[in-house]
């Protein structure tokens, strides 16, 4: 059911690190968040990459929504309390020499609401990466719902990339009054790269980067936890 003024969500956004580091810990850090939702960023993406992505779904205690291969290691995982209406992915323009980048999205209701989940990483390279931000809001603009987008953008809030995706949403940190929580690296937490945007009729309730003993195990990134109040559709 929903509470006053909309219907809650729990969503993670979390670089994985390609699944690099203690996997047991990266599994125990998101099943103590107990999410509705999980946007990953570096998951599974080559050989056998359904398995491997159910597999981790699985260690979540949630299921794989989209992404994957086609969404080039973006994956959106949900619980079961999240119906998955439609997904699609989005292939950004390969710069010679450099790796491929992507987008993973999913249609969503729960609970008298809907939304639209999405979810990417961009690149390391300055030119490329805004290039690709600008690809990424075409998709972005597609949606259908009141969109919530997990990124690790390779950039602060002050680059421009940051700022084509930051366009006509909010920034769930600065909502909160928490932009000083910074994302990466984990051994020397310098830099938020990491965001979550969401359209502006999506109520930010609390927004945390999750710093723990676990969490410093599990990945090169901190996750980002948000509680949300999604508005109703009737």
């Amino acid at each position: 059911m929903g509470e006053a003024g909309g219907v809650p969500l729990r969503v993670v956004s979390y670089n994985i690190h390609s699944q690099r580091d203690d996997t047991a810990a990266l599994a125990a850090v998101v099943r103590a968040a107990r999410p509705d939702v999980v946007i990953v960023q570096e998951g599974p993406r080559r050989f056998r990459w359904r398995q491997k992505s159910a597999t981790l779904a699985e260690s979540f205690g949630l299921v794989v929504a989209a992404g994957g291969l086609p969404a080039l290691g973006n994956l959106l995982l949900t619980s079961l309390r999240v119906q998955v209406v439609g997904t699609r992915c989005q292939r950004f323009p390969l710069t010679p020499g450099r790796h491929l980048r992507g987008a993973a999205y999913a249609d969503c209701r729960v609970a008298g609401a809907r939304f639209t989940l999405a979810g990417s990483h961009l690149s390391t390279d300055p030119a490329e990466r805004q290039a690709q931000a600008a690809e990424l809001k075409r998709g972005l603009d597609a949606a259908t719902g009141p969109v919530l987008v997990g990124a690790d953008l390779n950039e602060g809030p002050d680059g421009p990339a940051w700022a084509t995706v930051a366009r006509g949403l909010t920034d769930a940190a600065v909502a909160a009054d928490a932009a000083d929580r910074l994302t990466y690296s984990c051994a020397d937490p310098r830099r938020r790269i990491d965001a979550l945007f969401v359209d502006p009729r999506i109520t930010v309730v609390d927004y945390d980067v999750v710093d723990t003993p676990q969490t410093r195990r599990a990945s090169d990134h901190f996750p980002v936890l948000v509680d949300l109040l999604l508005p109703t559709t009737g």
